[in-house]
C-alpha cells in the first residue's frame, strides 16, 4: 500500500500569526524528503502537523490517501525523533530500543530479539547493555533511530537530529542516516537549516521561508537552478549582483549592474525580461574563473582585496571595476563589487593558479548559463 504523504494547501495559524502559509505538496513512499530553511520558517511546525500533534488551520494532510484530521500522533504510521533524542538515561540501550514494544505489550524475548535485530542494522551490535551515557553522539543517534524504528512505522519524522553533533560527526551521520534510509526503505521527513544536509541526504528538498514552500526540487536543481531569489541566496554561497535589464537574446539576458559592469546570465524560467526592468544576477563563487586570453562574454577587471586558504579550496576576495573592453576600465584599489560587497571566487588548490598577492590584477569570467536571473526579491539575511 502507497504512504505517500500528502499536504493539501495546509495553513497552520498560531493568532494572528501564519507559521504555514498553503503548503502543497506530496512526499512519494520511500522518499528522503528534507524541509530546508531558516529558523522560524515553519519547517518544524508543519512536521508537528504531520506527526499528529498539530492540526491544520487550514487544508488537510492525508497518509495514503487518508484523512489524517481527528487521528492522534499514537495512531499515525509514523514515529518522530526529537533534537535531543529523549532517549531513557537509566535504561540500557537494548531496553530503551524495545521500550515502545514493551508499551504494547509484546513480551521480554520478543522485544529482545527485535532489539539485537536492530542493533545489527545500525551496525551496533555489542552496545544492547550499555548505558545510553556511555555511547558516543553518533552512537545515541543511531540508537535514537533504531528505538523509532522498532514500532515499525512507515514514515519516521526527524527534526534537527544532528545539530548537537560536532562538524565531523555531523558529516559522518549524513552518510549513516541516508544508509539506514536505503536498507529499511522506509519514508525519511528530515527537517534541516542545515543545507550540506539537506543537499547531501535527500532525494527532494523543499526550500521554506517565512512560512512558504520556495522550491520543491532534487537537491541539483535547487543549488543549480534556484527559481526565487531567496532560494538562490539561501542555498550555497552565492554573488548576488542588483542589475537592470537592456536586452534578451533567447536565453541570454544582457544586463548593466549597478556599479555599471555589462554581464549576461540565464534567464530562470518563462519569463520574457523588458529593457529596463530590475532583476538580480546570481553567481557562485566556483563559477567565477580567471579569464583566459581569447576574448569571450562577462570578463571583469578585478584585483584581489584577500584570499582565504581552506586546504582544497582558495577562497578570493576581487574588487571589481568595470567589463574589460568596456567602458569602466580597471578598478580602483579597494573598490568593490556591485551590492557593496567584493566578488567571492573560489578555485580548486590544484596548484594551477599562483598565489595572489593584495592589489594583483586579474580578469574575471563566468559563463553566461551557470549565471541565473531571476526577478528582483527579497534576499536571505545573512
Amino acid at each position: 500500500m502507497s504512504r505517500d504523504v500528502t499536504l493539501e494547501h495546509v495553513t497552520i495559524r498560531f493568532g494572528s500569526h501564519t507559521a504555514v502559509d498553503d503548503a502543497h505538496l506530496t512526499i512519494r513512499s520511500g522518499e528522503f524528503f528534507s524541509f530546508l530553511g531558516p529558523s522560524g520558517c515553519g519547517k518544524t511546525t508543519l512536521l508537528r502537523c504531520v506527526s499528529g500533534f498539530l492540526e491544520p488551520t487550514e487544508g488537510r494532510v492525508l497518509i495514503g490517501g487518508e484523512d489524517m484530521r481527528g487521528v492522534g500522533p499514537n495512531r499515525r504510521p509514523t514515529a518522530l525523533i526529537f533534537q535531543n533524542l529523549a532517549l531513557f538515561p537509566l535504561m540500557s540501550v537494548a531496553e530503551n530500543i524495545a521500550f515502545a514494544l514493551e508499551v504494547r505489550g509484546v513480551g521480554r524475548q520478543a522485544r529482545r530479539k527485535r532489539a539485537v535485530e536492530l542493533l545489527e542494522l545500525i551496525a551496533l551490535p555489542h552496545v544492547g547493555d550499555k548505558k545510553v551515557y556511555e555511547l558516543s553522539g553518533g552512537q545515541r543517534q543511531r540508537v535514537a533511530i533504531a528505538r523509532a524504528l522498532a514500532a515499525e512505522p512507515q514514515i519516521l519524522l526527524l527534526d534537527e537530529p544532528l545539530s548537537a553533533l560536532d562538524l565531523k560527526l555531523r558529516q559522518h551521520m549524513r552518510s549513516e542516516l541516508r544508509a539506514i534510509q536505503r536498507r529499511v526503505g522506509l519514508t525519511f521527513i528530515y527537517i534541516t537549516h542545515d543545507q550540506g544536509e539537506a543537499l547531501t541526504m535527500s532525494d527532494r528538498v523543499a526550500v521554506m521561508s517565512e512560512g512558504r514552500i520556495e522550491q520543491v526540487d532534487e537537491p541539483l536543481a535547487v543549488y543549480d537552478h534556484p527559481k526565487t531569489s531567496f532560494v538562490a541566496s539561501f542555498v550555497g554561497e552565492t554573488n548576488v549582483l542588483p542589475a537592470t535589464v537592456t536586452g534578451r537574446d533567447g536565453t541570454d539576458v544582457t544586463l548593466q549592474t549597478d556599479g555599471g559592469l555589462i554581464v549576461q546570465g540565464f534567464a530562470v524560467g518563462r519569463r520574457q525580461y523588458r529593457a529596463g526592468e530590475r532583476c538580480q544576477v546570481f553567481v557562485r563563487p566556483e563559477q567565477i574563473k580567471v579569464a583566459p586570453p581569447e576574448p569571450g562574454p562577462n570578463r571583469l577587471a578585478a584585483r584581489v582585496l584577500a584570499e582565504e586558504f581552506e586546504g582544497n579550496l582558495r577562497h578570493v576576495s576581487l574588487a571589481v571595476g568595470g567589463s574589460v573592453g568596456g567602458s569602466g576600465g580597471a578598478p580602483a584599489v579597494g573598490a568593490l563589487a556591485v551590492g557593496g560587497q567584493p566578488l567571492r571566487m573560489s578555485v580548486v588548490n590544484d596548484g594551477s593558479l599562483p598565489p595572489l598577492q593584495p592589489d594583483a590584477a586579474l580578469t574575471v569570467t563566468f559563463d553566461p548559463s551557470v549565471a541565473s536571473v531571476l526577478p528582483e526579491g527579497p534576499l536571505a539575511r545573512a
